[in-house]
């Protein structure tokens, strides 16, 4: 899939965050895929874990990307199968949760992952288009999702950013239109879509200029990207 200025955000702010953490904790990929954070994590006791079970290819619907290694995995097994013997000092989890059965599960069983005083990292959409298909189980997540689920975990909510803001959004999927025109046949000719939404990409990106930081975006209460997340656990949260 062509890399956009989602993805551009969210992998600064998972760098950043990431190579923040102590040297020598431990960290838990869960969904990790292709690994491709553990270049964040050389500092850090890392381990990753993926179902592994997308190819690249899925059922053939919607964002595909067309290959997907899996081969760097420490170990693989359903997310609500991972052992809870050992918790570790960080648990991650970036772009997931829409690809799992079911999220609420799924961030309880991470809550179980972190140790008393660690953390949990999460990236989410906000707001997704199909891709992974057939693995693709919920659109995405607001802000009130984590709000309402942490805290009853027994976790604080640390960071809590919003990546952009709606115009941040249209001018993404302006960017869609013409290749989106090619793979399902619209009618309208290609050079003509192509002008169209590069003049209404302006116009966003004017707007979403005078939105305030790309981080602080006014409108994301509205509509952002995704949230990105911090989570402590409490010292005497209980497993």
């Amino acid at each position: 899939m062509r890399r956009l200025k989602n993805h551009q955000a969210r992998e600064q702010w998972i760098a950043r965050t990431l190579r923040a953490l102590p040297e020598g904790s431990s960290l838990l990929d869960v969904g990790a895929g292709e690994c491709a954070h553990k270049q964040y994590c050389t500092h850090l006791d890392y381990l990753a874990q993926d179902i592994a079970e997308y190819d690249g290819t899925g059922d053939g619907a919607g964002l595909q990307t067309g290959r997907w290694d899996t081969s760097a995995l420490d170990f693989v097994c359903d997310l609500y199968d991972i052992p809870e013997a050992r918790q570790f000092d960080t648990v991650f989890c970036s772009e997931v949760l829409e690809h799992v059965v079911d999220p609420v599960r799924a961030v309880e069983k991470l809550g179980r992952l972190t140790r008393p005083g660690g953390r949990m990292v999460l990236t989410a959409p906000f707001n997704s288009l199909t891709h992974f298909a057939p693995y693709h189980y919920c659109t995405g997540f607001s802000r009130y999702f984590y709000e309402l689920h942490l805290p009853r975990l027994g976790f604080e909510i640390e960071e809590l950013t919003a990546n952009g803001g709606y115009f941040d959004m249209m001018d993404q999927e302006l960017g869609r239109v013409s290749r989106t025109r090619r793979q399902f046949g619209a009618w309208v000719p290609d050079p003509l879509t192509w002008l169209l939404m590069q003049l209404a990409r302006l116009n966003v990106r004017l707007l979403a200029a005078c939105d305030g930081p790309r981080m602080a975006r006014r409108s994301s209460e509205l509509q952002c990207m995704g949230w990105f997340v911090v989570a402590r656990k409490a010292d005497d949260a209980g497993n």
